[in-house]
């Protein structure tokens, strides 16, 4: 049954992230944070999830914006709305395999509210960030008591709704290194309706090829919604590189990542569906990112 009503909470507005981590240590399994809330609102109205005290994290301005180096990358704070990082043109022409994600996924109610941060620590497997940025090489810092730590995007995610994020720690940035010359990629999603739904498949292709764009140099393939968790598809990797890309060869490298999926079978889809979805998709996004290198 679907109740309207929030629980009692009491709200805390921190004005700094340690005074956002001082609230956590203080009340530890009893808090929650939030941002968009558009995730925990939602569950606590369900009572899937009863915090005695809720941790508001708007007003800390050291985990917003968006901030490029031309020689490192760039660096996003988790408090970032998804309508914000959509509607730069920096991660439009610099960043567009994350770019595609955002245009396919929730409605201009929700990426106005849901944060980048939010995304990714919901560790759902279906969370459309995922997948790009693991093909980006992304990297994640998270901060505690114990100071700052940072893992690859990869790295991070557990299990459906696990991470390595520990209760009295914060997600603080995003960074995703500058694609090297030759370098593009391309995501693509797979849902039931043309937009603001689910993936049923998810699929992030990063390419670099050589300066005269006859032989992939690298390659990064990240699949979303056929695993527990976000996945990279290392076998599938393996057969572009070194090696010139076309049509026979991005369909060789799909095959190979719908062995390495492992999706379940669900009211969404079955499972049979979405490995063979893969398999396509692979090839696609693997094609369509190398027609997008200069």
């Amino acid at each position: 049954m679907f109740i309207k009503r929030l629980p009692d909470f009491e709200h805390h507005a921190p004005a700094s992230l340690s005074e956002a981590l001082g609230l956590l240590s203080r009340y530890g399994e009893r808090a929650e944070v939030y941002a968009g809330g558009t995730d925990l609102l939602v569950a606590m109205k369900k009572r899937e999830k009863t915090p005695e005290h809720l941790i508001d994290l708007k007003k800390i301005e050291e985990m917003k914006g968006i901030y490029f180096d031309e020689k490192k990358g760039i660096r996003i704070g988790t408090l970032t709305t998804l309508g914000e990082l959509e509607r730069s043109t920096l991660v439009k022409e610099k960043f567009s395999t994350l770019w595609d994600a955002l245009t396919m996924m929730a409605s201009p109610q929700i990426k106005s509210l849901g944060t980048i941060g939010g995304n990714l620590c919901s560790a759902v497997p279906s969370a459309d960030t995922a997948p790009p940025l693991i093909a980006l090489g992304a990297l994640v810092k998270m901060v505690g008591p114990s100071g700052e730590r940072e893992i690859l995007l990869e790295n991070f995610f557990r299990g459906p709704k696990e991470s390595v994020l520990q209760k009295n720690e914060l997600m603080k940035e995003v960074f995703v290194p500058q694609p090297g010359d030759f370098t593009s990629g391309k995501y693509i999603k797979l849902m039931r309706r043309e937009a603001m739904d689910l993936a049923l498949v998810g699929v992030a292709a990063c390419l670099t090829m050589e300066s005269h764009g006859k032989i992939c140099k690298g390659a990064r393939i990240a699949l979303g919604s056929v695993a527990p968790t976000p996945i990279r598809a290392l076998q599938a990797e393996e057969i572009l590189i070194n090696r010139g890309i076309d049509e026979a060869r991005a369909a060789e490298a799909g095959k190979a990542a719908s062995v390495v999926c492992r999706p379940i079978s669900d009211i969404r889809s079955s499972l049979a569906y979405r490995c063979s979805m893969v398999e396509v998709l692979t090839k696609r996004a693997i094609m369509e990112a190398y027609r997008r290198i200069p």
